[in-house]
């Protein structure tokens, strides 16, 4: 129940019906719309919530639901039905592709049995009855025309209405070129008047031929003749159309006897279809509002997460606005929400938010909350919005309130909701709170659950100290002098009535007029409750500023996991080759001090011949024996750019700068990348690198802008190939390549499959792929690298 009627109107749910209708296809689909209703069944609520819910996920992650057409197959049955009539081609037709429809619809949930139980529900035992379709098909074509050979007799005058118009043609044709012949024709050619094929004849001609005149032109000077054999083969095609129209008529009358047997079936498809564009329409509206199906429970309870009011969303959706979220809770502790604060700061949208999304999800409706919101059932909602004034019952506006007062009091019971806007105003506010006050604490008694909203203190100083009852009060930016627009459960609001007035510009002398004509008590009061707001913000300021600051902490150390990761990779890389290269030093000085061993044997331990034997050993050694180079000391914060030669500060390793991120610097060390913060790296003169890693470098650079990711190893024996793929193969990865085109033909393809087993063996590798056939199919194997 809804007490009074016209709340729906007032919270809005007219309009949301409304919004959905726009989403229907079919006017049975607006009619189911219109007789929404607010319900109390919990297990009717989260069928037809279930049923939206799914029908969304379809939209939104499934293939096309297939709803090609909504014909009215109920009105079409009931024609069907009567004995004696008969459906039209196009109605035929209708049917038709109404039941394609169903059939196909039918199919597309079998196909995906147990997803949407929901939705399949709505065809359950429902039979498929396909033998309707076929009679259907044996009369009318897939242009919705009945055929030509839908009976003998009609393909029988069908074919005699072709031949007579052919023999029609043919005849006034030759008498048309006769009359040409003779001169007897006007400018022109044969025209039709009154549905009769006619030869434009001069006027002092028309006795010459003879027929019956149609028509003549404005001068006179030009009639239009139909020749009299013609004449009478045009009354034969009329007589066979005339009877082809009376055979189309008997085929369609046994056509809707064969169908008065299925008018019960045909009017539970119409059922189907109706259903199935109703909950489509829900469907896209809450894919509109962005709605969610929340838990329900079959409790007088609500718990909304973050809950927008749908039709406000979607004004500023168009203006690219976003609607401030609103967190509440009622229960069995917080049974009443006052809600305080200023004017224009939201208590009103905030209340009717609460009553609208309840109404919609009583209604089957999805509503555009977090998932994790809970919304139970209410029996009964008693709703006080604007003033209800009315001349012809004698009521004033406080008469009208006091009116529903004495019904919420008398019918309110635990399981209902009531919402009540600026509780207690239109009187004496001496007066009026009291009132309020008593009507507040009797509701509360009866363990009423709702929301309402005040100025008055006397009801934010009781919701403070009464069980079941909780203020609230939205938040108010008291240095700019605007409204938050969010709910802060706890505590109550002020009206910042004397700021407002100050705002707007009320003299000041006014103003502290009206400061002294209130209580001291009053005064305090209110002087704590702008307090309290402002301890709020401050605290909100802060819990924003804090979590972005966490944002920017957790940005940080992701950024410094990832470079930490990049230099660890790269320093394997680095020691790996260092090994390499002492490895080769070892060997080559051992090699070297064999080889002065052998020639001072061999020179039989002359001692001009040793002492020249042991200065070329030594400077051998010193030339491969890589010394910390010298430099002059630099200051740390000396500039550095790309292009200069840098060295790490905690090793001899040196390369050159490629590029500055912020406080990082890449570094090119031979055909390695790697990275280092700004302050461990140190500038050095280029002449003190080595001349052998000042060549490796050029070398490195010149070797990349050379490098070809491409390969031909046709005609190569199968190692030679496989060298010289490892030697590119290396390069590419290096240099951080993703792609290799190799080239090896197609022959017997043994090349190309030792090839592709050789490069499976490597991790590097993501996959091997053929070329495009038009381009050398699988002569030609392309390597892609991860």
């Amino acid at each position: 129940m809804l007490y009074p009627e016209n709340s729906i109107d007032k919270l809005g749910f007219t309009e949301v019906k409304e919004l959905i209708k726009a989403h229907c296809l079919s006017i049975m689909g607006q009619q189911m719309v219109d007789k929404i209703q607010v319900m109390s069944n919990f297990d009717l609520i989260s069928k037809f919530l279930s049923q939206a819910s799914e029908f969304k996920n379809i939209l939104q992650n499934d293939a096309a639901l297939p709803i090609t057409h909504f014909y009215d197959l109920k009105a079409l049955a009931n024609k069907a039905r009567l004995e004696g009539a008969f459906l039209t081609e196009e109605e035929f037709f209708q049917v038709y592709a109404s039941l394609n429809t169903v059939f196909a619809v039918i199919a597309y949930f079998n196909e995906r049995e147990g997803q949407y139980p929901n939705l399949e529900a709505l065809f359950e035992h429902l039979p498929i009855e396909k033998s309707i379709i076929r009679k259907i098909e044996q009369v009318i074509d897939t242009k919705g025309k009945i055929k030509s050979n839908a009976s003998r007799d009609l393909a029988d005058i069908t074919a005699g209405i072709a031949k007579a118009e052919q023999d029609a043609r043919r005849k006034i044709d030759q008498i048309y070129k006769n009359a040409i012949s003779n001169n007897w024709t006007a400018d022109g050619s044969l025209t039709v008047r009154d549905g009769r094929l006619c030869i434009p004849i001069l006027a002092e001609n028309k006795r010459k031929l003879k027929g019956f005149v149609h028509d003549e032109s404005a001068s006179g000077q030009t009639v239009y003749m139909e020749p009299e054999e013609v004449f009478t083969l045009n009354n034969r095609i009329r007589d066979l159309e005339f009877e082809r129209r009376r055979e189309i008529v008997k085929i369609l009358t046994g056509l809707t006897d064969e169908l008065r047997p299925y008018v019960t079936l045909l009017l539970s498809y119409h059922g189907l279809l109706t259903k199935l564009d109703f909950v489509r329409a829900k469907a896209l509206f809450a894919i509109d509002i962005e709605g969610e199906m929340p838990q329900v429970v079959n409790e007088p309870k609500l718990k909304l997460v973050n809950a927008r009011h749908p039709l406000l969303f979607l004004n500023f959706k168009k203006e690219h606005k976003t609607v401030v979220p609103l967190n509440v809770q009622i229960d069995d502790s917080t049974r009443i929400v006052v809600v305080s604060g200023p004017n224009a700061g939201g208590k009103s949208v905030c209340m009717k938010t609460v009553g609208l999304l309840q109404l919609m999800v009583q209604a089957g409706l999805l509503i555009p909350v977090d998932e994790a919101s809970v919304v139970g059932v209410f029996r009964l909602f008693f709703v006080d919005i604007g003033d209800d004034q009315s001349i012809e019952s004698d009521l004033s506006t406080y008469s009208a309130h006091l009116s529903k007062m004495k019904n919420f009091v008398e019918n309110a019971n635990a399981k209902s909701l009531i919402l009540i806007d600026e509780f207690g105003t239109g009187t004496d506010p001496q007066f009026g709170g009291p009132i309020a006050e008593a009507v507040l604490e009797s509701l509360n008694h009866k363990k009423v659950r709702g929301m309402v909203t005040t100025h008055y203190s006397n009801l934010k100083i009781f919701a403070g100290s009464a069980e079941g009852i909780e203020n609230a009060s939205m938040l108010f930016n008291n240095v700019e002098m605007k409204p938050l627009y969010m709910l802060e459960v706890g505590k109550p609001g002020s009206s910042y009535a004397f700021e407002i007035a100050q705002k707007i510009g009320l003299p000041q002398q006014v103003l502290s007029l009206a400061k002294n004509k209130i209580s001291s008590g009053q005064k305090s009061v209110d002087t704590l409750l702008v307090g309290l707001e402002r301890e709020k913000k401050e605290i909100l300021d802060t819990r924003l500023k804090l979590d972005r600051q966490q944002r920017q902490v957790d940005t940080l150390l992701a950024e410094n996991e990832k470079l930490k990761s990049y230099l660890e990779e790269n320093k394997k890389v680095l020691i790996r080759e260092a090994r390499d290269e002492a490895k080769n030093i070892i060997l080559n000085a051992n090699k070297l001090v064999e080889n002065t061993i052998a020639e001072i044997k061999n020179s039989n331990a002359d001692k001009v011949k040793t002492k020249d034997l042991r200065e070329t050993l030594n400077k051998e050694l010193e030339k491969n024996t890589i010394k910390p180079a010298v430099t002059k000391s630099n200051p740390l914060d000396e500039e550095i750019k790309v292009g200069d030669w840098v060295k790490l500060i905690d090793s001899e390793t040196s390369g050159q700068v490629l590029e500055i991120v912020k406080d990082n610097v890449i570094i090119a060390i031979g055909d390695l990348r790697t990275v280092a913060k700004r302050k461990r790296v140190q500038k050095i003169a280029k002449s003190t690198v080595p001349k052998e890693v000042r060549r490796s470098m050029s070398g490195s650079t010149s070797d990349m802008a050379s490098f070809s990711p491409e390969i031909d190893v046709r005609g190569m024996r199968t190692e030679d190939a496989l060298a010289n793929i490892e030697r590119l193969f290396d390069r590419a990865v290096m240099m951080s390549y993703g792609t290799l085109k190799i080239i090896h033909g197609k022959g017997d393809g043994i090349l190309r499959k030792m090839i592709r087993q050789y490069l499976k063996k490597y991790e590097q590798v993501d996959r091997l792929e053929d070329e495009h056939a038009d381009r050398g199919g699988d002569g030609i194997t392309y390597v892609y690298l991860r």
